[in-house]
């Protein structure tokens, strides 16, 4: 099986959150990552995981060969850890110049919170995004650490690992990625500033379209306390709303009247709560008004729709997100666990290069040592993963 990233070799230095999640995106679309971690070593891990004691000399070795090997180096410390282990790019680049150093921080590599602890909630609270996620008059609510960590953290740091690496196609050379949490958090919050430089956006939260400022969209609790998401921005889905409501549809023609906002989304709430949400659920199943029951994380597994989609999988015995996105001819692979590897494995993994070795092996060429060996299954579930059960 042809993965797009086969033969991408990829140093990963344990850490947290957003740095091994961009690790194990590549890894699911082909590369091969060997994980170095502080010692003792777990026996079984989601990675191919090496031990070492990077303040040992021996062991700072071997982790300077491996980078020597590698194609892409991902680390998540603070500015200035790496340099200290003598594992910096300047001392990196002169020994393997082809190298992508991607390093994942909250705050970035300068600035005069460069040196500051951090987590999630303090890089949106600086950069704006959690203050916008708030209903009007409460405190903003922390959208656990889904954006700094995961969409602005590593995904935003695989996105630039794949560019720099797409870069050295032509050049030649590698370069250092500056990913940043607060960077990538902001960077989703790009609509937004468009829609307040256009006039069309209120700095106070609660009170705009999708903030849960409208009618339209927002979430309501039905009879048994349970909830249903409204997203019906556009003219048709609002009708169809209020018409399988059966509320006054001369609502619709005030739809993007803020001075009604607040009487309507009572309209809106007083009738939702008159039943349980299954029973608005079957009301709304045939109609196109963009109204979703809200899943808890159980009921997600049980879900039609992620189950035909095979949204969550089995994978050594634990459920999980499928990978994505879903590439047509080069699918993703959901890896198990694999044993720790010892020093002498972890190198044999990665046989040097002749100078200038492409990080791409030519079609055909026999897959790396991270692959598994299955294909996807016939009904095109990623390998090694089973559905889950009904």
């Amino acid at each position: 099986m042809t993965t797009a990233l086969h033969g991408l070799r990829v140093l990963e230095f344990a850490g947290l959150g957003a740095a091994p999640f961009a690790a194990s995106l590549l890894e699911e679309a082909g590369a091969e990552v060997i994980r170095i971690d502080r010692p003792p070593a777990s026996p079984q891990s989601d990675r191919a995981t090496l031990a070492l004691d990077l303040k040992d000399l021996r062991d700072r070795e071997v982790a300077l060969r491996l980078a020597d090997r590698a194609d892409v180096l991902i680390e998540g410390f603070r500015p200035g850890v790496m340099e200290r282990l003598g594992l910096g790019p300047e001392v990196l680049r002169p020994r393997n110049p082809r190298l992508v150093y991607g390093r994942m921080t909250g705050w970035g590599q300068d600035g005069p919170r460069a040196h500051e602890a951090g987590h999630d909630i303090n890089y949106l609270a600086a950069n704006g995004v959690l203050g916008s996620i708030a209903r009007s008059g409460e405190r903003p609510v922390p959208p656990l650490n889904l954006i700094g960590d995961y969409g602005g953290g590593g995904l935003l740091l695989a996105f630039g690992l794949l560019l720099a690496v797409v870069e050295r196609q032509r050049s030649g050379l590698g370069q250092v990625v500056d990913a940043a949490m607060i960077d990538g958090s902001s960077l989703l919050m790009t609509g937004v500033w468009k829609r307040r430089a256009a006039g069309r956006w209120c700095d106070e939260p609660g009170t705009n379209d999708i903030d849960t400022g409208s009618p339209f969209y927002d979430v309501y609790e039905a009879r048994d306390g349970r909830y249903l998401a409204v997203g019906s921005i556009e003219p048709q889905f609002y009708a169809r709303l209020l018409e399988t409501l059966e509320l006054d549809p001369e609502m619709a023609k005030r739809q993007w009247d803020r001075s009604a906002w607040a009487a309507d989304k009572q309209t809106i709430a007083a009738r939702f709560a008159e039943r349980d949400q299954a029973d608005w659920a079957k009301s709304f199943e045939a109609v196109d008004a963009c109204v979703t029951p809200v899943n808890t994380l159980g009921e997600v597994t049980t879900d039609p729709h992620i189950r035909a989609r095979l949204g969550l999988i089995e994978v050594d015995g634990k459920v999980r997100p499928a990978p994505a996105p879903r590439l047509s001819r080069t699918p993703l692979l959901a890896l198990p666990a694999r044993p720790a590897l010892d020093r002498d494995r972890a190198e044999a993994l990665w046989p040097p290069r002749g100078p200038g070795g492409d990080a791409w092996p030519s079609p055909g060429d026999a897959p790396g040592g991270s692959a598994p060996e299955r294909g996807p299954e016939p009904d095109g579930r990623p390998a090694a993963a089973s559905r889950l059960d009904p």
